[in-house]
């Protein structure tokens, strides 16, 4: 757990605060409408944090046209040229991505710190396999869990020399032992909060897996203060995604927790089917409840007795349950129904 916390906006990263779920906008910087729509559909599906790249000065228009536009966090992805974050910060963003080491001298390093400290705007320094300096590739042979450790300090002690130290940590890996490596390692060599990811995770299916793996094995052992699960998808099931897995291991109790069951021999329903309806109705409920779906009316609401509510399948109908105690007896068409309401009762 880092002892540094920062603050992004009306959001608080490190030091003990709720663990914070970003993504990233993939529409073009150029394109203000669509990437506005974007913005809010994130903030709507319960991102905290958006992040934006902009490429040139032209894309720094973007930044008011979402802070106009959301009520959440806006970070600036910035490369190589320090005059954009110059400009990014004087047009209101909430939190600058850029490593200092490579925009340049001290001087403009100096004058990137100088603006972040002026208006309080945290950095994040963001480290990755493709990123490393050539000395430390040299050092270590390829990019090893504690060559992204190295990078990340040094970047972070660029802005050290002139006492910044609202700074965040990600050095990610699209392979997923070395990412947990690479944390595990900083998180012993310094105080800064982390953010944490593994990049270039893939398509919907092995990003979420894979993250899961590194991100859900950090945050367990205590590791990690905000997170952003990358996929080759629609921006919106990364926030999906990482909602489901702060809720699977405890980091997050709000809306709804679901139980099912693999289904075997005796069930004589849809319950696949009647899963993923429940699931897809329920996805933007806000109550915190568990509800279970179940395929055998004999075990199911014993099995799932501590869910809130429920469903146990029969033969072609099922029981609704709450509490483990048995409602009432409804056709298999109509069960899904009959649980959305019951929960609007709720």
């Amino acid at each position: 757990m880092s002892k540094i916390q920062v603050k992004a906006g009306n959001v608080l990263i490190g030091n003990g605060a709720e663990v914070s779920i970003q993504s990233m906008l993939n529409t073009r910087a150029d394109d203000i409408e669509g990437s506005v729509a974007q913005a809010k559909r994130l903030e709507e599906a319960g991102c905290q944090i958006i992040r934006a790249a902009i490429p040139d000065m032209n894309a720094v228009r973007l930044v008011s046209a979402l802070k106009d536009a959301v009520s959440i966090p806006v970070v600036a992805d910035i490369h190589f040229d320090y005059k954009l974050a110059l400009e990014a910060a004087a047009a209101g963003i909430d939190k600058i991505r850029i490593n200092p080491g490579n925009i340049g001298d001290e001087s403009r390093v100096k004058e990137v710190v100088k603006a972040c400290m002026v208006r309080k705007i945290p950095i994040r320094i963001g480290v990755n396999s493709g990123s490393l300096e050539k000395e430390i590739l040299k050092k270590y042979g390829h990019p090893t869990a504690q060559a992204l450790c190295d990078s990340a300090l040094y970047h972070a002690s660029l802005l050290e020399k002139f006492d910044f130290y609202d700074t965040v940590l990600s050095m990610k890996s699209s392979d997923v032992k070395t990412m947990v490596e690479a944390y595990e390692i900083a998180d012993k060599s310094c105080d800064y909060p982390l953010h944490l990811g593994v990049t270039e995770a893939g398509t919907t299916r092995m990003g979420i897996i894979k993250s899961s793996a590194g991100i859900g094995s950090l945050l367990l052992h205590g590791i990690g203060d905000t997170i952003r699960i990358s996929l080759t998808a629609d921006p919106v099931e990364e926030i999906y995604a990482a909602k489901d897995l702060l809720k699977a291991i405890g980091l997050k109790n709000d809306g709804v927790t679901f139980v099912s069951c693999p289904t075997c021999g005796r069930t004589k329903i849809d319950l696949i089917g009647l899963a993923n309806e429940a699931q897809h109705r329920l996805k933007d409920c806000k109550k915190n409840i568990k509800v279970a779906i179940m395929g055998c009316v004999v075990n199911g609401p014993g099995e799932a007795k501590e869910a809130d509510i429920g469903i146990a399948g029969g033969d072609k109908e099922g029981l609704i349950f709450k509490k483990g105690e048995i409602l009432y007896k409804v056709s298999e068409d109509k069960l899904i129904d009959a649980l959305i309401d019951e929960i609007e009762k709720m």
